[in-house]
Formats: C-alpha cells, structure tokens, sequence
C-alpha cells in the first residue's frame, strides 16, 4: 500500500475538554483549522476576549459615578469643616447695617474671631439672639436647604444678628458729648461708617460693658435695634454675651459689584485707652 494515503483521523483535545478532528498525513498530524482564525502562528480570537460595547460603557459609567461621589463627599466634609472651623456664610436680613450693609448683602465669616484673635472695637460681628432682639421669630427652611446651611453651602442669617462693637468688656460707652459723639472710656469717637445724615445715637446712655460681654450698635443708628434698645441702663442685659457670637464679618461676596473687605476702622477708636 501508498505511503500518501491518508490515515484514519485523530482526536486532538482542545482546551476546554473539546474534542476535534485531525488528520494524520505523511507521519504528520494536520491541526484542523477553523474559519476566520488568524494566519498559521497567530492567536486565535475567541468571542470573549474583548467585552462587546454596551459592557465596556457600562464599566465605564460605574466607574465615573464611583469617581464622582468620591468628590462630592470629599468636598461636603470639606465644607463643612470650613463652615465649622474657619469661615461661614450669612446673609443680610435688615437694613441696620445701612449702608456698609444692606440688605441681601452675603458676607463671610470668620471663625477665629473670637478665639486665636481677639476681638477688637469697630469689629462687625454676627451673634445669635441673646434673647427677644429679633422682630419676628426664626423660619424653619426646609430639609434641603437645612442640610445646605448644615455643611455651609447655603448661608445662615434668620436667626442671627450682625452689629458694629462698639465697646469691648470693662469699657465705659457714654452719649453723648455736646458735639453729640459717643466716647468710649472718656475719648469721644468720629464715626465714618455711619449711615450719612444719622447722629452717632438719639438715645442718651452711660454704662459699663459687664465682664464676657461686648456693647454693639448698627451703622444705621436710627433704625437699628441694638444694645441701647435692650438695655436696662446698666449695660448688663443690652450687652452681647461672647458666647453667642459666631464670629467676625471680613468680606462682602455677593453680590459682585459689591464686593469688598470690611474694615473695623482701627484708627477710629486708636486713641481710647483699656478700660
């Protein structure tokens, strides 16, 4: 017989388990070939090999919205350690700040006043209510706006008051001198940052600020419901307890023509002694 007849076919196993036919010619196994592999000694291309389109977008997605909530949380705790530690925001509820202030001016906040800085006359400060000072009562927000304001990305102000200090623990605020001034520890005190056209008070007092409170007054004096109009005389229930201040009001940021820094006016009250 021909060694050219072919011989009867063998099994070859495929990875897998499979099993494939194969034919044995000239003392050589022949490997079947399948359709649409590659040339002879590439690799063959199998359906799993690369994930069809609509899987690849998909892990695409997950990831980005895996990326995504990373930097929200990142910068919600971010937020909120600012508003907790260094600046908070707050808007501008009345018109007793007129016009350094007006309303629906956002200020910044600082935290550090009072704390790693010591408050300073001519200071504006934003304090919550000692108690009966607001006109009408605080209004709850909603739920949205509440976690907003929670984590500082929505500014406060219903329930919080912003005035001038005038008069730091121990000093002795009086009006007025027959020039109409305010003297704070017997130095009378010209007042740039008053409303044009109001007196620095309409309302005569001489008191002493109690130890762990500060005397305040609004720039727009005759429409300012301030320390003079809550006090009983002694300075003891019309000052502001230093506990109840959030901090100290060092810019405006909206809206943007009226952006700037607000200034405590160190040389209006350069010359007043300590207490």
């Amino acid at each position: 017989m021909s060694n050219d007849r072919y011989r009867l076919p063998l099994l070859h196993r495929r990875a897998g388990g499979e099993q494939s036919m194969g034919v044995e010619s000239h003392g050589e196994t022949v490997p079947p070939q399948r359709t649409g592999d590659g040339p002879p000694g590439s690799t063959p291309h199998t359906p799993d090999a690369d994930p069809p389109g609509g899987r690849r977008h998909g892990h695409a997605l997950a990831a980005f919205g895996r990326e995504l909530t990373v930097v929200v949380v990142v910068a919600l705790v971010l937020s909120l350690l600012i508003k907790t530690f260094l600046l908070q925001p707050f808007w501008i509820p009345s018109g007793s700040m007129n016009n350094t202030l007006i309303y629906g001016d956002r200020v910044v906040v600082s935290k550090l006043t009072p704390g790693p800085f010591e408050l300073q006359r001519g200071d504006v400060i934003v304090f919550t209510d000692p108690g009966g000072w607001l006109d009408e009562p605080p209004t709850h927000p909603g739920p949205v706006v509440k976690a907003l304001e929670f984590v500082g990305l929505y500014p406060a102000g219903d329930n919080h008051l912003i005035k001038r200090l005038i008069g730091l623990p121990g000093d002795h605020v009086k009006c007025c001198t027959k020039q109409g001034l305010v003297t704070v520890n017997g130095v009378a005190i010209h007042e740039p940052y008053l409303k044009p056209g109001d007196p620095p008070s309409m309302t005569k007092f001489n008191i002493t600020v109690p130890p762990g409170k500060v005397w305040v007054m609004g720039d727009n004096r005759s429409n300012s419901g301030d320390s003079r109009y809550h006090d009983d005389g002694t300075g003891r229930t019309g000052s502001v307890p230093e506990k109840d201040i959030t901090g100290r009001a060092v810019a405006i940021v909206w809206p943007l023509d009226r952006m700037s820094w607000l200034s405590n006016y160190s040389t209006t009250f350069d010359k007043v002694p300590g207490p």
